[in-house]
């Protein structure tokens, strides 16, 4: 199997997704969706539910709200396609379970550049707005933008989606 690595920007509703999970399934292996969603309320759960019914049969979901370097290592066999989806939604659960974003993003560049198959990372693009107005909003857009940054640094191939139109970035 080829070893590939692709990093999917882009702000909300802008057809991220989508275009991950076409990219995905174009490849050979075991398809595994890597979620870090949290279902915190009612309109989680549907959101939830909704990318669920938009996968197909050939997907097995795996949780990995926090221990996201850990789901992609275990699947570093040379067997895998994986999706992971979403690094902003995991960045927000770092924070929120008070966990240390810097160490935990090196631990996930590590295990990106170490996996042996094909693996698609999507994230918002949350820096494109103004500045937030409160403190926290401000620490998770930095957090956030330097996720991003070191993600996209060590991925192959990065990918920015407006509209439903791919850019090439790297």
């Amino acid at each position: 199997m080829n070893r590939s690595s692709l990093f999917v920007l882009g702000g909300a509703r802008s057809g991220k997704s989508r275009f991950a999970q076409e990219r995905a399934e174009a490849e050979v292996g075991a398809h595994v969706y890597i979620a870090t969603a949290q279902a915190w309320d009612a309109e989680m759960e549907e959101r939830i539910a909704h990318h669920r019914a938009d996968r197909g049969s050939i997907w097995s979901t795996v949780e990995a709200s926090l221990d996201l370097p850990e789901a992609i290592r275990a699947r570093s066999d040379g067997g895998h396609v994986l999706l992971v989806d979403c690094l902003t939604l995991w960045a927000t659960n770092l924070m929120l379970a008070e966990r240390d974003a810097a160490a935990a993003t090196d631990a996930l560049c590590d295990a990106v550049r170490g996996f042996d198959g094909h693996i698609i990372l999507v994230a918002n693009e949350v820096g494109l707005g103004i500045v937030p107005d409160n403190a926290l909003a401000r620490a998770f857009r930095d957090v956030a933008g330097r996720m991003n940054q070191r993600v996209a640094a060590v991925a192959q191939e990065v990918m920015f989606i407006a509209a439903g139109l791919p850019l090439r970035l790297k």
